[in-house]
Formats: C-alpha cells, structure tokens, sequence
C-alpha cells in the first residue's frame, strides 16, 4: 500500500519562498512519473509540474522560471521549490503519480 507525506506548505508574503516535500512509500520511487498539482478555492486542479522516471521535467507556463521539481530517490522524496511566489500561486498543492495522491498542503500567498 502506497503511502505519501507532504509537508512544506504554510503562509509566505509574496515574493517569498516555499519547498513542499512528498515522502512516498510502499511503492519502487525510483521508476515513478510523479508530479505536482494545485486547486484553488473555485477552480479546477491544474498541473504545475512533472518529472519522469528519467528525471526529465516539464512546468505550466504560469510557473516556469519560478518553480522547480526535483526528487531524491535515496529518500524517497519528491520536491517542489517555490520561489518568487504570487497570491494566485494560493491553492493546495498535491503530490501525485498514476495511481495516487497525496493529501495536499496548503500554500498561502498573502501579505
């Protein structure tokens, strides 16, 4: 059974910085396409960024040049540097892959 821990989230003024962690378990990390998502109140969840199992990375447009995924296979953790963040960056963000999702940890962009 995959289990998945993130944490990381919290109130940051904008242009500041954030790095949400996801621990996964019970499940080989190394061969994972994984990713981050985010939902804001109102809207649609909405892909922020992906890696491959080959470590290639992929980010929508609206974060590009702001955020960076990344992952340690050693500790079975993915990452997701935040920085340079906007009040519409406000959403819950979520770690996932094909067959699951993390809980979600709240990210709140405010001054």
């Amino acid at each position: 059974q995959v289990q998945v821990v993130e944490s990381g989230g919290g109130l940051v003024q904008p242009g500041g910085s954030l790095r949400l962690s996801c621990v996964v378990s019970g499940t080989v990390f190394r061969i994972l396409a994984m990713g981050w998502s985010r939902q804001a109140p109102g809207k649609q969840r909405e892909l922020v960024a992906s890696i491959t199992s080959g470590g290639s990375t992929n980010y929508a447009d609206f974060v590009k040049g702001r955020f960076t995924i990344s992952r340690d296979i050693g500790k079975n953790t993915l990452y997701l540097q935040m920085n340079s963040l906007k009040p519409e960056d406000t959403a819950v963000y979520y770690c996932s892959s094909a067959d699951w999702w993390g809980q979600g940890t709240q990210v709140t962009v405010s001054s």
